[in-house]
């Protein structure tokens, strides 16, 4: 074969998922044609698709300075290769880095909508970021912005129609965390006052996809529509509220919503933070996350008791009866979010937390701790902060972990960007979560949780609150054997839990916002 056609061919094992396949070939490519930068670039995917993040950066690392910007083939192949360094340093918690280099990848980009999805993941990223200031966050937005000038917004326009009618806009139709805050509200708005219109990207429809499907009262997939096609489709549809639940998350159509195809648009649940877009009216927050409006180009709405409703079919199994530390003789804290939320900050109090309780452990969990790189170059990063690695277990990634809540007896939130559907899922399984919050709406949705659920001393403004509450908890095993045995029935008698009233309470709004734009 020629080099062609061994490029082709190690492409098909990359999709077919025959990673060493794949790489076999690149190998071979390497050798015939040492100066082509494609089987490179494709080698940081196999080793991104395989989890060895620690590989696929020292890759791409010695990538990049490869490329000449000046032909503009290798400029594209660099744009692809910058916004996959931006993504393997996020993971790894290089944040500040990860918001870099997303920035430099949409620059080089030639593509305006492939910009907007890099200055996304940069905002996703910089939720994480403890250096990122409100002017940070708008220089993204202002950066998002100048990308949009292909985007010409239709003219306002309102209906009189017999039913509200509310379009929701997400790619996360099926399987994904989101769905566990939306589903009963994407299910159960009354049918005698809403209509509902799903505008959907999903990629793999599964069952969840399939129960919207039949939930909605119009179906509309717009995954292959132009955003402009997708725009089109839903002003033609009419749609009076138009509520975007990705934000800047992965396969976003924020550039659909850029158009106003709708007459009022509100953006939420599904992203912890502003769109930085005009185009939305609305953010859905409530009296406890709202915190600095000044953070938001939407105006905040505040709904009375949680603006998101906790749906615990993720998971049917039931929680311990005792906390571990009955049997082990010693208490574990524990974390399953995400290790690119894990900050400096973070660990620092972690450690002062584990130093103040005797025989405590550490467990973690997480994809990045499936490879032995990975533990390794974690491993490093917690010697460096002076952690015994005797003390910490770090697990990797399994499909079903509920379970494994039962070796956990008091869950430590990160910060800035805190948990969302795991701190509802250790709530479920009976394990207390202590969190830390700011003033922006996405540093405090543990303290919405924990205030409807009925701990609120469990969410600590400050980072001696934050240590001092984690230790309290480390202190008192009665108290952790009583929230083992009733933390479940207080989140299912919470108003996180409480489908009707939450669901009501959404319709409130709705109606009233649509009133006002008339």
């Amino acid at each position: 074969m020629d080099t062609l056609e061994l490029y082709a061919a190690a492409l098909d094992e990359f999709n077919a998922r025959n990673f060493d396949a794949a790489l076999t070939l690149v190998d071979e490519l390497k050798t015939v044609a040492p100066a082509w930068k494609k089987p490179l670039l494709l080698e940081c995917y196999v080793l991104r698709e395989r989890g060895e993040w620690l590989k696929e950066f020292v890759a791409l690392n010695n990538l990049l300075p490869q490329f000449n910007l000046d032909v503009t083939s290798e400029k594209v192949l660099a744009a692809d290769a910058l916004s996959l360094f931006g993504s393997v340093c996020r993971e790894l918690g290089f944040i500040d880095a990860a918001v870099e280099k997303f920035r430099l990848s949409a620059r080089l980009e030639d593509n305006a909508r492939q910009s907007c999805v890099e200055i996304s993941n940069a905002l996703f990223a910089a939720n994480a970021s403890e250096n990122f200031s409100r002017e940070d966050f708008n220089a993204l937005y202002a950066e998002y912005k100048t990308y949009l000038s292909d985007v010409t917004p239709f003219a306002p326009k309102t209906y009189a129609h017999k039913k509200i009618r509310v379009g929701f806009l997400s790619a996360d139709f099926h399987w994904h965390a989101v769905m566990a805050w939306s589903w009963d509200l994407l299910s159960d708005l009354d049918k005698n006052f809403f209509a509902t219109y799903f505008y959907s990207s999903v990629p793999t429809p599964d069952d969840v996809t399939e129960h919207f499907h039949k939930a909605a009262d119009v179906w509309r997939n717009i995954g292959d529509l132009t955003d402009f096609e997708a725009a089109k489709l839903i002003r033609e549809d009419e749609i009076d509220i138009l509520v975007d639940l990705s934000g800047h998350t992965s396969g976003n159509r924020l550039r659909v919503a850029a158009y106003r195809p709708a007459t009022v648009q509100v953006s939420g649940i599904g992203y912890m933070n502003s769109t930085g877009l005009d185009c939305f009216d609305y953010f859905l927050s409530d009296v406890h996350c709202a915190g600095d409006e000044s953070y938001f180009a939407e105006k905040l709405i505040r709904l009375p008791q949680t603006h998101i409703c906790y749906n615990s079919q993720l998971t049917k199994i039931e929680p311990a009866d005792k906390p571990p530390c009955t049997r082990n003789g010693f208490v574990t804290f524990g974390s399953f979010n995400n290790y690119a939320k894990v900050t400096d900050t973070i660990l620092a109090a972690w450690k002062k937390i584990l130093d103040r309780v005797p025989k405590s452990r550490l467990l973690l969990k997480h994809k990045v701790f499936s490879t032995e790189d990975g533990r390794i170059f974690v491993g490093e990063r917690l010697k460096r902060f002076g952690f015994n690695l005797e003390r910490v277990e770090m697990r990797g990634y399994t499909a079903k972990h509920a379970a494994e809540y039962a070796d956990m007896d008091v869950a430590l939130d990160t910060f800035p960007y805190v948990g969302g559907v795991t701190t509802c899922e250790a709530l479920w399984m009976g394990v207390p979560v202590v969190s830390l919050y700011g003033d922006r709406h996405g540093t405090r949705f543990g303290l919405s949780m924990l205030t409807n659920v009925g701990l609120p001393e469990l969410a600590a403004s400050t980072v001696d609150e934050y240590i001092s509450r984690a230790v309290m908890l480390a202190d008192d095993w009665e108290l952790l054997t009583l929230l083992r045995r009733n933390l479940r029935d207080m989140i299912k008698n919470s108003p996180l839990m409480d489908a009707s009233a939450y669901v009501l309470n959404v319709e409130k709004v709705f109606a009233q916002i649509l009133l006002a734009a008339q």
